[in-house]
This record gives C-alpha cells, sequence and structure tokens, in this order.
C-alpha cells in the first residue's frame, strides 16, 4: 500500500520514504508566500514581431517550429542517441566506446549483416562527429594583441611577444541563450517592479531591480526602441588561470549570461552562465614586472581585449536586433551592458583606478 502526500499530491512506495518527505517538508512548514502585483516597463515591453521586426497582432501564436527529422552531422537518431549517451550521461573513456564499437562490430559479423557497429568506428570517429555539429553553437575564434610601441634592441620580452585571446562571437551566444526553449518559464521579457504590499517592494530576478528600469528609460528615450525587448548582458571573471596543454600559457576565463533568465535557473542550468573567453595574461621577468611601463600595458591589453570581444553586441545597443525567445516568438531587442562579476583586484583593473580605492 502506498502513502499520499495531498498537499504535494505525490505519492510514496515505502513508509521511510514518506517519513522522510514529511520531515523535509511538512515538520517546519514554510508559509505562503504574499501575494505579488507587477508592474512593469510600458515603452520596452518586449511586443511579439515577425522575422522582419514587424509587432505582431494581440495573441498571435508564434511561428511553428521546423519538424524536419534532420539528425547532421549524425547518421541518424539512433547515432545522436549513442553520441549522447556515451558523451554526455555517462562520460565514457575512449577506449572503452572504442571497444563497445568492437563488440557491435562483432555482434554484426557473427549475424551475418556486415562488418559495421551501425554507429561508430572507434572514439575518434565519434568526437570528430561532436565536433561537427553546428546548430546553436558559437565556434571559438581567436586573435592577437602586440606591443605597438618602440621596440629598443634591449627591449624586454614582454613587449616582443604576442597574446592571444580566445573568444566565442558574443552575439551569437547571446543568440543560443535567448532561443533556448528550456528557459520558456523562467525567462523576464521586461523589467518590472514587484510589489507584495503597500509601498512594499521585492526584488527577487535581475529585471526586478533598478539598474534594468533606469537603463529601459534611457533607452526608450529613442521611439524607434519603443516595443523592444531589454536584454542586459552579465559578465564574470573569478581570476582562476587555466593552463593550456604546453604547461607554461595561462588564460583567464570570461564567463556570460544574460539578464532576462531568472537567477533559480541561471543556478541550475549550465547553458545560463557560458564560458566565452580566454583572457591572455601578460607575463614579465621579475625584473621588470614592477615597471609602471608593465603595469599600464596590462591593463591596455585588459581593455583592449574586451572591446573586441564586445564588438559583435555594439551595434545591437542602438539599433534592435531580431531575436527570437524561449516562447518561440521574434522580438526586437536591444543589448546592455550590465554588472561584471569580479573579486576586489579584477575590480581596479576593470576600473582603472588605485589599488585600495572602491570602484564606485
Amino acid at each position: 500500500m502506498g502513502f499520499y502526500c495531498v498537499p504535494h499530491q505525490r505519492t510514496f512506495a515505502t513508509l521511510s520514504g514518506f517519513q522522510s518527505h514529511n520531515r523535509s517538508h511538512h515538520k517546519h512548514p514554510r508559509p505562503s508566500s504574499p501575494r505579488s502585483t507587477f508592474s512593469h516597463h510600458n515603452l520596452l515591453d518586449a511586443k511579439p514581431c515577425d522575422v522582419d521586426g514587424d509587432i505582431l497582432p494581440l495573441n498571435t501564436p508564434p511561428p511553428p517550429l521546423d519538424n524536419i527529422a534532420d539528425w547532421s552531422p549524425f547518421e541518424d537518431r539512433p547515432a545522436f542517441e549513442m553520441a549522447e549517451w556515451a558523451f554526455e550521461k555517462v562520460e565514457t573513456s575512449g577506449p572503452d566506446f572504442t571497444q563497445l564499437m568492437k563488440i557491435l562490430t562483432a555482434k554484426q559479423v557473427v549475424q551475418g549483416q556486415g562488418k559495421d557497429s551501425g554507429f561508430y568506428r572507434h572514439s575518434d570517429d565519434l568526437l570528430k562527429t561532436i565536433d561537427a555539429i553546428e546548430v546553436g553553437d558559437a565556434p571559438w575564434e581567436s586573435f592577437t594583441i602586440r606591443y605597438t610601441g618602440p621596440l629598443p634592441l634591449d627591449a624586454p620580452q614582454w613587449k616582443r611577444e604576442g597574446y592571444t585571446v580566445y573568444t566565442r562571437n558574443t552575439l551569437t551566444v547571446a543568440r543560443n541563450m535567448l532561443k533556448s526553449p528550456d528557459f520558456k518559464n523562467s525567462f523576464d521579457y521586461t523589467p518590472f517592479q514587484e510589489y507584495i504590499g503597500v509601498n512594499e517592494r521585492r526584488w527577487s530576478n535581475f529585471m526586478s531591480g533598478h539598474w534594468a528600469w533606469k537603463q529601459a528609460d534611457i533607452i526608450a528615450a529613442d521611439p524607434d526602441t519603443h516595443h523592444s525587448m531589454f536584454c542586459p548582458v552579465i559578465l564574470g571573471a573569478d581570476k582562476t588561470t587555466a593552463s593550456v596543454a604546453t604547461g607554461h600559457t595561462q588564460f583567464h576565463p570570461l564567463y556570460m549570461s544574460i539578464g532576462n533568465v531568472s537567477n533559480e535557473m541561471r543556478r541550475a542550468h549550465r547553458e545560463a552562465v557560458m564560458p566565452t573567453v580566454f583572457l591572455a595574461i601578460p607575463k614579465a621577468s621579475t625584473a621588470h614586472k614592477d615597471d609602471d611601463e608593465f603595469r599600464v600595458f596590462c591593463k591596455q591589453l585588459y581593455h583592449n581585449s574586451l572591446t573586441r570581444i564586445l564588438w559583435p553586441l555594439r551595434h545591437g545597443m542602438t539599433t534592435p536586433h531580431v531575436m527570437q525567445c524561449p516562447d518561440g516568438h521574434y522580438r526586437r531587442t536591444i543589448f546592455g551592458l550590465g554588472p561584471f562579476i569580479a573579486d576586489y583586484p579584477e575590480q581596479v583593473l576593470l576600473a582603472g583606478i588605485v589599488q585600495g580605492w572602491c570602484p564606485k
């Protein structure tokens, strides 16, 4: 006989499971949340549009999904599901996967069905197919920055080296986040104010804050942006260095998210915060690492790299881009640079202030 929790409408097969549920959820019941009222921005109100940016009539359904069964670069659905199972779910090692393919091939031979496993030849074949995926991907690119000042014969090594930055196209990353159906029920299309009583404001997700509302007011000063959706870009870095295979080259990872996604979804979904950049870390000899010239170069390298990285978003900060959203609708979207989450030393680098000063 099962055990049933009436408030949660959930059945438990064992008494121990039922008791554990009661201890977790009913021993100290949470008070019911107060009833909220919402006020949304009336100019940047994220009205749906067509692919050309023309506002749609009220209650127009989103365009139908493309149901064409195209599994490329995978041969078919079973090949895709095998890759998903091996690479993502169980994280099979290369040798183990190759051995599995050999076993499946042997089974085919015994049954007189040829010398093909029906899936992949070996692990390298699997990885090559996965790397060929294009839909929804933001491929990595690179650029190199060098010191461009005078180079005397005794110039230090840091002036002679090139510093390579690896980055994804930030506009493509934002587009992929915006159109992800996983965010459909955890996505704020407009800045909003939430009240749980008379003059009692509640701040929850990013779009409920003062900053998002004020930015929307600034953007809405241009009538051409009316009925657009505001998409704040959030950046973050933890100053953790990642060494590549050479063992001596280090990079500084930078992460990107968008303010429309709810806090809960941002914490739970790996695609709500994406590694987007690996910044170069210049090095100097002991004799030069404390030189003012080297310190200035490090700051210039950092800021010039960010300028290059964020450049794809620049046009969309004044002119709306038509983007597909999690609910399937298209909306005219205006981007904006939101907060940069960093520890204090990096705040000094970002703000261009003296160590010990407040970045504000």
